[in-house]
């Protein structure tokens, strides 16, 4: 049965071809790569971060492995906290689709929910992105370069060469952006050790201050005792003058011609105080008890 006619018998039925492995989809990567976290490997979640080497991550991706660190994969050893990511400052793409399609829309599925602000082409990987470390707002790579500046086109925050950062980079690109990256770090540890040794210098300069105030106060309390003699009051503590102090040790209310007799009897040195024969209402002797 069948075979009547002959067969014509194709290559790869008599010539044992190596089997190829199975292929990737160029498409599908780059999109999986644009809206997936680099750590969890689901849907990137807002807020979206970025570190020095480009990756993107949901925060909340960060913080697990920041508090677990051992869930933290290879891809974020060089994350140690918080300061090693930045918050993207995003544009959104108003002309995305919003929600699941209900079958009565054509859905544009190469949409992308962010695009660049200035040039209008979306973040799909078809076009190489960067973002500025310096304030976390993310352009087109072509923007950066058609519209020179040295502030952010989004917020005006000034930034330099060094401040630019590829988003998922390729090999070449990624080995300029550890590069530089480790430069940064490097400045930032010199600058904080630098800012370290000043604090301890005006430490150390206000711990002999004190000291320095009190000999130079004993110096001037020997300069006063060189000086002469001064007499005490308790007139808040004030230095009176030596002959008004012996002037007022001498004066006596029963001498002074300007008081009543009234008035003196009321001392202990008036005569009939002396030669009174019980205790005076102002000072009690306990010999007239």
């Amino acid at each position: 049965m069948g075979c009547d006619g002959g067969t014509i018998p194709r290559r790869d039925e008599l010539v044992r071809t190596k089997k190829q492995g199975e292929q990737k989809d160029k498409d599908s990567v780059r999109k999986f790569k644009w809206q997936n976290c680099s750590i969890s490997q689901s849907k990137l979640e807002k807020p979206i971060v970025a570190c020095e080497l480009g990756n993107l991550y949901s925060k909340s991706s960060v913080l697990e492995v920041l508090l677990d660190k051992d869930s933290k994969p290879i891809l974020a050893e060089h994350i140690k906290g918080l300061k090693d990511v930045k918050v993207l400052n995003l544009s959104e793409n108003t002309a995305a689709s919003v929600g699941p399609s209900k079958g009565d829309s054509m859905v544009d599925e190469e949409a992308s929910e962010y695009i660049c602000n200035v040039t209008g082409l979306e973040m799909n990987g078809k076009y190489k992105f960067v973002f500025l470390w310096s304030c976390g707002c993310v352009f087109s790579e072509r923007a950066i370069k058609m519209v020179k500046s040295e502030t952010c086109h989004k917020c005006n925050t000034p930034f330099t060469d060094h401040d630019v950062i590829v988003l998922n980079p390729d090999d070449d690109e990624l080995t300029q952006m550890r590069a530089r990256m480790e430069e940064r770090r490097a400045k930032a540890k010199a600058l904080k050790k630098s800012k370290r040794s000043k604090e301890a210098e005006e430490s150390a300069s206000m711990s002999t201050e004190p000291a320095a105030k009190k000999k130079k106060s004993g110096t001037e309390k020997q300069a006063k005792t060189l000086a002469g003699p001064s007499i005490n009051l308790p007139n808040n503590g004030k230095l009176v003058d030596p002959a008004f102090a012996k002037a007022s040790a001498s004066y006596s209310v029963a001498k002074d011609s300007q008081k009543t007799e009234v008035y003196k009897s009321l001392f202990t040195s008036h005569e009939s105080a002396k030669t009174r024969q019980t205790a005076h209402w102002v000072t009690y002797n306990p010999l007239f008890n």
